[in-house]
């Protein structure tokens, strides 16, 4: 008896509609603008919040005991991003462009941001 062969078929892959998209409700866009004006009055308060609690701290003010900390942080920054090109400048005039560039940071006072750290 012979032995035949079948074709191996492909999967069937049934074919979707295409969906129209949902319609956009008058109702969500309302409510999007609503929770827009919402997230404004909570970054309002935020903001008092944390310009009293800094105010205070930095008077001197102590903290309640419990589960929370709150503490100022002070980061203090030097912005020598004009280094390479001033050290190349420098170097261009016949100076030491690196003892000019530390000459020049030693003069520069460092920017401070004080941030209020809650926990």
């Amino acid at each position: 008896m012979a032995t035949q062969t079948v074709p191996q078929l492909s999967p069937v892959v049934p074919f979707h509609k295409s969906v129209p998209p949902q319609q956009i409700s008058q109702l969500e866009l309302a409510l999007l603008l609503s929770l827009r004006g919402r997230m404004a009055q909570l970054q309002s308060q935020i903001d008092t919040a944390e310009e009293s609690i800094t105010a205070r701290l930095q008077s001197g003010a102590s903290i309640q005991p419990g589960d929370h900390t709150a503490e100022l942080k002070t980061n203090s920054r030097r912005n020598v991003s004009w280094k390479e090109v001033a050290s190349r400048l420098a170097d261009r005039l016949k100076l030491d462009g690196e003892k000019y560039c530390a000459r020049v940071l030693a003069a520069t006072k460092p920017s401070q941001s004080i941030s209020l750290q809650v926990n």
